[in-house]
């Protein structure tokens, strides 16, 4: 199986502080099944801009540890990258990082809040032959006070990737019932652990498969062939998502 967000490198943002941490966060990952890992250090944050060269000189030195240690898990250069006014400029000048060198950005915006400009940044990204994949919608708060504002992101060409430890109920029972809400929705199209470390952010990938697949079946499998996809560069399955704003319930923080 395949994370295609995962905090895996050391000492550069809220991921692991040291090497050895790191490596104890790949074994949990290889005891609940996972083969390959897309590394998604932040860019552009706040507080974290870890550099594209940085990400990859670090992903060869853990491959290298990983292939000695024998535990068979690739990982793969890529970045988590908060959303700002000059990003295709920084897509261009190959200052950001794609998901394992494909099509696909995985996207964080704000979250308080889903900015005006996002679906004007979608249009531009993929008129760049990049197709924007929104982190943790699930745990944006704009979205949660109205889940059609992720619709209109999906129907402006991007797609979106919940967190595992979200559909396992990890971030509580509203976030639980959101994520599950996006996906019954066809809003969602990837899954990743978005795991931090070995203790307050493990990557819970396999317990939220497994809650996944008790309440939705074959759509586990769905996301985990999409994962495939994005590895490979291939185009991802995209059901035709529901008209949310017709719905009368939502679920608040």
């Amino acid at each position: 199986m395949i994370d295609v967000h995962m905090h895996i490198l050391f000492g550069v943002d809220d991921g692991p502080k040291t090497i050895e941490e790191t490596m104890r966060l790949l074994e949990i990952a290889q005891a609940e099944g996972i083969t390959d890992i897309i590394s998604t250090s932040h860019a552009m944050h706040p507080q974290y801009n870890v550099e594209a060269k940085e990400v990859r000189n670090q992903v060869r030195l853990l491959n290298d540890k990983i292939a000695d240690s024998g535990s068979g898990i690739t990982l793969h250069s890529g970045q988590e990258v908060r959303l700002v006014a000059d990003l295709v400029e920084k897509v261009k000048e190959k200052r950001v990082l794609t998901m394992a060198d494909s099509r696909y950005l995985l996207l964080e915006l704000p979250s308080g809040n889903v900015p005006n400009y996002t679906t004007s940044m979608i249009s531009k990204l993929l008129a760049e032959g990049i197709t924007p994949v929104i982190a943790h919608p699930e745990r944006n708060r704009g979205i949660a006070e109205k889940p059609e504002r992720l619709e209109r992101l999906v129907r402006a060409g991007a797609l979106a990737q919940i967190t595992g430890g979200s559909v396992a109920g990890a971030f509580g029972k509203n976030i639980q019932n959101l994520s599950f809400q996006l996906i019954e929705a066809n809003l969602i199209h990837l899954y990743g652990s978005d795991a931090h470390n070995t203790t307050v952010r493990p990557p819970l990938f396999a317990m939220g498969l497994d809650v996944l697949e008790k309440k939705l079946g074959g759509y586990a499998d769905l996301l985990l062939e999409n994962n495939r996809w994005v590895l490979d560069d291939e185009y991802v399955t995209i059901l035709e998502p529901e008209i949310l704003s017709k719905q009368k319930k939502w679920f608040f923080f």
